[in-house]
């Protein structure tokens, strides 16, 4: 298959999904080489957005989407009555941002860092399809533990977590290192 009819094919496959496809999966369907499923999905992601078209193709993580182009939202929300984006509270945007620099994290390890219970937080993020389950935690008690989802990405636009702006990690579980003079007034 040529550059051309993988675009085409690549477009309307990402149409009728609706949704995030692999780009192993689009590989296997296409029986084409990954990297000329990038190449073509690329391609056609450049030209869309060059000719300022009503939908784009974006790359999430491993995948692409078929979405609107944010220039029509108002346009789109006023023919389709849809919801704005989900609002967050102050406590679900903290909750959020702990799951998305430490996933897969548990709902202990982010009260821990906030300093207060996130049971309500924890489930709103997951209502508003931001986080996932990612299994359980092999300790005793097996909790939990969450990810964020590629709606998150979508409604932050990020193509993938590497584009998270860095933060300093509160590191868990090591000793904290006491200067020697706060030592020596303890004692004294």
């Amino acid at each position: 298959m040529d550059l051309e009819q993988l675009q085409r094919a690549i477009e309307a496959i990402l149409f009728a999904a609706g949704e995030r496809i692999e780009i192993s999966r689009l590989a296997f369907a296409l029986e084409a080489d990954e990297a000329d499923i990038i190449a073509a999905a690329d391609a056609l992601a450049n030209q869309l957005a060059f000719e300022r078209r009503g939908i784009r193709v974006i790359k999430l993580d491993s995948g692409y989407q078929m979405v609107s182009s944010g220039e029509m939202a108002d346009y789109i929300t006023k023919a389709l009555e849809t919801r704005k984006p989900p609002k967050l509270s102050a406590s679900q945007l903290e909750a959020l941002t702990i799951i998305a620099y430490y996933q897969p994290a548990t709902k202990a390890m982010v009260e821990q860092i906030r300093g207060v219970d996130s049971s309500y937080s924890v489930a709103a993020l997951m209502n508003k399809k931001l986080i996932e389950e990612a299994g359980r935690l092999n300790v005793p008690g097996r909790p939990i533990q969450y990810r964020t989802t590629p709606d998150f990405l979508r409604t932050f636009g990020l193509s993938s977590l590497e584009e998270l702006p860095p933060i300093e990690k509160v590191s868990f579980g090591e000793p904290i290192e006491i200067p020697e003079k706060v030592k020596q007034e303890e004692t004294t």
